[in-house]
């Protein structure tokens, strides 16, 4: 008997003649998340995904963590790969069971049959199957309406599988499968989940950082590494450029009006943003951005901030509370590194009363003492480039 994880895809099923390309880079994908686990074979198989050990030392736990967080799986088991015999099947599928069903009173045996030259059908499989059961494991009886456990034996092309239970999967579409976009991040709570959102849609990331040291600290850089760390373990690896935005802030802070300041700022962060995104080959921008949960998110400040960019804006958490994007924040990972008081760049120079519906032509004429172009193309020449993984 060997162990194997069984993996059902997701919206894939979906994809019609485009479905094998899609299911390619989940393989691809998952191979990557997985490698560190050991020495193992990922192959397509009739509607799934298997994965295969090829030796005892690979490390199913962490191959199960991995995998619950590769985007385009719907779900997952931890399997036995049998012999296609009802004797053996039994044989080496009963005793497999025994710590799935130890702590359940009821169970019920659900059978597929792929392989159509098999013997028995689907109902006999589950009788013969279930009978076993319960002639080993006397604390169970059979509730086929709301059982504690569900069993599963499926007859397929190589191997007869039997499995208990399903972890589910992240759900989504596999990364790079809807290509690429650029996340403005943040050290907050937002920016990481946007990211994520994006990603769990086939977004493959690359990221942008604002630093204005003295003004921020090493250690709030540090804290957004944390972050991205966080968020690639479901999007692999996302290349990050910090940009120094020292200067661009001063100078808005010297010489433009204040109720502007953050308006003026989140303007230049837009440029140098699409800037980047451009030499990226990226398709788009994604920020945290929620209407109304601060000045620069209302409706008119979103469309000053958006005037200054061709490239679409997503905004995934747009119509979300805080406690929606909390609650994801938590799920994967973030909330408490987000939380940690260490400030990035759009706390400096905060107007006591920055303007909520502003003019596009007005801040135009407040932010035109500045030499744009030059601050924005010094400011892209000194960007940092390192790998988040």
């Amino acid at each position: 008997m060997k162990e194997v994880i069984l993996i059902k895809n997701g919206e894939l099923v979906l994809k019609g003649l485009n479905r094998s390309t899609f299911e390619d880079v989940l393989v691809k994908n998952l191979k990557y998340r997985i490698k560190k686990c050991g020495a193992c074979e990922v192959k397509k198989s009739q509607s799934t995904i298997l994965v295969e050990p090829l030796d005892d030392d690979f490390d199913f736990k962490a191959a199960l963590k991995a995998t619950e967080r590769v985007f385009g799986i719907a779900g997952f088991s931890r399997a036995a790969a049998l012999p296609k015999d009802m004797d053996e099947i039994i044989r080496l599928g009963v005793p497999y069971l025994e710590d799935a069903l130890k702590n359940c009173k009821t169970f019920k045996v659900e059978s597929k049959r792929s392989d159509k030259k098999f013997p028995l059908g689907s109902p006999e499989i589950s009788a013969n199957f279930g009978g076993a059961l319960l002639a080993k494991y006397h604390h169970l009886s059979v509730d086929v309406h709301d059982p504690d456990a569900v069993v599963v034996v499926e007859i397929r092309d190589k191997y007869a599988f039997v499995r208990c239970g399903q972890i589910k999967g992240a759900g989504g579409m596999p990364v790079s499968t809807s290509g690429r976009a650029e996340i403005l991040i943040s050290g907050g709570i937002d920016s990481p989940v946007a990211a994520w959102m994006m990603a769990k849609r086939g977004i493959q990331l690359a990221a942008v950082h604002f630093a204005s040291p003295p003004y921020t600290s090493a250690r709030a850089e540090q804290k957004v590494h944390r972050l991205l760390s966080q968020v690639a373990k479901y999007s692999g690896p996302i290349g990050l450029h910090t940009i120094p935005f020292t200067e661009i802030q001063e100078q808005i802070a010297e010489h433009c009006r204040e109720e502007y300041f953050t308006l003026i700022m989140r303007r230049f962060m837009m440029r140098i943003a699409e800037k980047m995104a451009i030499k990226e080959h990226c398709g788009a921008l994604i920020t945290g951005e929620s209407v109304g949960q601060v000045a620069s998110q209302t409706l008119p400040a979103l469309n000053v901030t958006n005037s200054v960019v061709e490239m679409p804006v997503l905004r995934p958490l747009i119509g979300m509370d805080k406690d929606e994007i909390i609650e994801i924040s938590r799920k994967i990972d973030t909330f408490e590194i987000s939380i940690e008081p260490f400030e990035d760049c759009c706390t400096v120079f905060t107007p006591k009363h920055p303007k909520t519906r502003p003019e596009l032509q007005k801040v135009i004429d407040a932010e035109s003492v500045l030499d744009i172009d030059a601050l924005v193309e010094r400011a892209v020449e000194g960007a940092q480039f390192m790998m988040i993984d």
